[in-house]
C-alpha cells in the first residue's frame, strides 16, 4: 500500500495502541450487529414474502431467549464502559515526572513555551520517551490541540486551563492541528510536533538562544506587581501552595491547582482564604496569557520549607 495513504495516522505515542484497540473493538461490534440485523431483515423478507392463508401459530414466550438478548447487550455495554473508563483515567492523569509545556492558542497560531524559557510558534520540540504535560489556554476563542499520531485532542478554552499529556515512542515529525473551528483562517492554524532523540533534543536546546525561563520571568513579575509585599504576611504564603488543599473563608476547601491559581490572580475575591482579609486587587485585563503562565510556573516552583528539608535529608 502507498505510504502516503493511511486508514489511520501513524501510531507514535504510548497511548495510541490502546486507543486504537478500543476503537477497533467498537467498530467490530457495530459491524457485527449491523450485518446481523440487515441479514435477518433480508432473510425474513425473502422467506415470508408471501402470506399463507393459514394464520401464523402463536409462539410460546421464552424466558431464556428474553434473558439472552437482554444480558448479551448489557454485557457488551459493561465491557465498553469499563474499558473506556480505564483508558480515559489513564489519559487524563499525567505522570508526576512529566515535563511541563505551556501552549497558548491564538487566532491563528500555537504559541509554545518550554520550561527553560525557549519559545516556539506552531512548533513543539520534545524528547523521545519523555512524558510531556501540556497546559493549554486560549487568548481569544476556543481552539483544540490535536495531534493525530499521538491520539490526543484537548480544547484550549478562554479563561481557564486544560491539560493533556503524551509520551512519544517514535522519533519523527507529526502534524499538529486545531480541531475546533475558530474563525476565517482556522484551516491555517496548523503546526508540527518534532520528536527528537534525547541527545539531539539537548543539542537543539543548547544550539538556540534561550529566553528568560518562565520561573525567572514569573519571579520578576511577582516582584514588579508588588505581590511580594503581602504574601507571607497579610496574605497567605505561596510556598508549597500548589497541589495543596486550601481552607476557605466560607468553610469550604479548594485544591490549589492551575485553575485555582489563575482564578485567584484574575478574580481575587472569588475564593477568600480563611483567616485573611480580601485585600488582594484583581489583575483581570492587566496580564497577558504568557505572563499568567510565568506566574503559574513561579508559584509551582515555590516549595514548602519543611518538605524541602525532608527531601534533602
Amino acid at each position: 500500500m502507498n505510504e502516503s495513504f493511511r486508514l489511520l495516522p501513524e501510531s507514535a505515542s504510548s497511548v495510541a495502541a490502546s486507543t486504537d484497540a478500543l476503537y477497533f473493538f467498537l467498530c467490530a461490534i457495530s459491524a457485527f450487529f449491523t450485518l446481523l440485523i440487515f441479514g435477518l431483515v433480508f432473510y425474513f423478507a425473502v422467506k415470508y414474502r408471501r402470506r399463507s392463508a393459514e394464520p401464523p401459530p402463536r409462539l410460546a414466550a421464552s424466558n431464556a431467549l428474553e434473558a439472552f438478548w437482554t444480558l448479551v447487550p448489557f454485557g457488551i455495554a459493561v465491557v465498553i464502559f469499563f474499558w473506556g473508563a480505564k483508558l480515559y483515567f489513564h489519559i487524563s492523569r499525567p505522570p508526576s515526572d512529566a515535563m511541563d509545556i505551556y501552549v497558548i492558542g491564538k487566532q491563528w497560531m500555537w504559541k509554545v513555551q518550554h520550561p527553560n524559557g525557549r519559545r516556539e510558534i506552531n512548533e513543539l520540540h520534545v524528547p523521545l520517551g519523555r512524558a510531556v504535560r501540556v497546559t493549554l489556554s486560549s487568548q481569544d476563542v476556543i481552539h483544540s490541540f490535536y495531534v493525530p499520531a499521538f491520539r490526543i485532542k484537548q480544547d484550549a478554552v478562554p479563561g481557564r486551563y486544560t491539560v493533556t499529556w503524551f509520551r512519544p515512542i517514535r522519533a519523527g515529525i507529526y502534524h499538529l492541528f486545531c480541531a475546533e473551528y475558530c474563525g476565517t483562517y482556522h484551516s491555517h492554524m496548523i503546526g508540527r510536533v518534532v520528536v527528537l532523540e534525547p541527545e539531539r533534543y539537548q543539542a537543539w536546546l543548547s544550539g538556540t538562544p534561550l529566553d528568560e525561563a518562565p520561573e525567572e520571568a514569573g519571579a520578576s513579575l511577582f516582584a514588579t506587581l508588588g505581590c511580594i509585599t503581602c504574601h507571607g504576611a497579610r496574605a497567605p504564603t505561596l510556598a508549597g501552595l500548589y497541589g495543596s488543599e486550601v481552607r476557605l473563608a466560607d468553610g469550604g476547601t479548594a485544591r490549589a491547582d492551575e485553575q485555582y491559581i489563575r482564578e485567584s490572580i484574575l478574580d481575587s475575591t472569588a475564593k477568600i482564604v480563611s483567616g485573611y482579609p480580601p485585600i488582594m486587587p484583581s489583575f483581570r485585563n492587566q496580564l497577558t496569557e504568557e505572563q499568567l503562565f510565568d506566574l503559574l510556573a513561579y508559584i509551582k516552583s515555590l516549595k514548602d520549607p519543611l518538605e524541602k528539608r525532608k527531601a534533602q535529608e
